[in-house]
């Protein structure tokens, strides 16, 4: 997290969140009062946020990397049409692309596309339209979601995608638990990324028609090499 945001975490009376991720938070702030809701109770935890605010609480609405990247962001400006004297403040954080990039070393120098994987909430036939545009437009790719247990081939589906637009040998590279314990990444190629065990804390990186691997780590040029 940003230091603006541990400051706001520490002025707060009331923190929110999906439970995974206030326990990796809790200990940090043990005197304050916690709301905790389970995957798929985004709604309900916006709600519980908002009335808690609306009571005269300052309340944290936390999210993993930046509320505004697949985060609680939009459903709170969305919900909180219904909380006219709540305001909300929107405090940014490091999304996984950013903090995956810097493990992976500078996939993302040049233009890049972010998606998700995750066909939860959009139909799998718009995500794949998605990685076509991007892979046939030479963007860099970084997915989030890769993969989970209803879709365990979706990575694998997304890489078939992008190699009938870019070669089997296009640098890869993927991260996990970035900033957590057990956090670990690697280089690979595209065509070894298809096998690549991921799961739902797993950021993956596809690299454009320039990448490189260069001493175990991905590099995009932005063309200073050509000034």
């Amino acid at each position: 997290m940003t230091m603006r945001a541990a400051r706001v975490l520490a002025s707060c009376d009331v923190i929110a969140g999906y439970t995974v991720y206030v326990d990796l938070i809790r200990d940090y702030y043990p005197e304050k009062e916690f709301l905790t809701t389970p995957m798929r109770k985004e709604e309900e935890r916006c709600r519980l946020a908002l009335e808690m605010a609306a009571a005269g609480k300052t309340t944290a609405m936390v999210c993993s990397g930046d509320a505004g990247v697949y985060g609680m962001a939009g459903l709170i400006y969305s919900m909180g049409k219904d909380y006219p004297q709540v305001e909300v403040e929107v405090v940014p954080g490091v999304t996984a692309a950013l903090s995956g990039a810097a493990l992976l070393g500078a996939p993302l120098i040049h233009d890049f596309a972010l998606i998700s994987l995750s066909d939860l909430l959009t139909p799998w036939e718009k995500i794949e339209r998605r990685l076509r545009s991007a892979a046939q437009a030479d963007f860099v790719i970084c997915l989030y979601n890769p993969s989970s247990r209803k879709r365990a081939d979706y990575l694998k589906k997304a890489c078939r995608i992008i190699e009938e637009y870019q070669s089997g040998d296009t640098v890869c590279g993927y991260a996990a638990n970035i900033g957590r314990e057990g956090e670990t990444y690697h280089i690979c190629t595209l065509r070894e990324l298809e096998d690549a065990r991921t799961d739902m804390f797993t950021t993956v990186f596809i690299g454009n028609s320039q990448t490189k691997a260069f001493k175990g780590h991905m590099i995009t040029p932005r063309g200073y090499e050509n000034g």
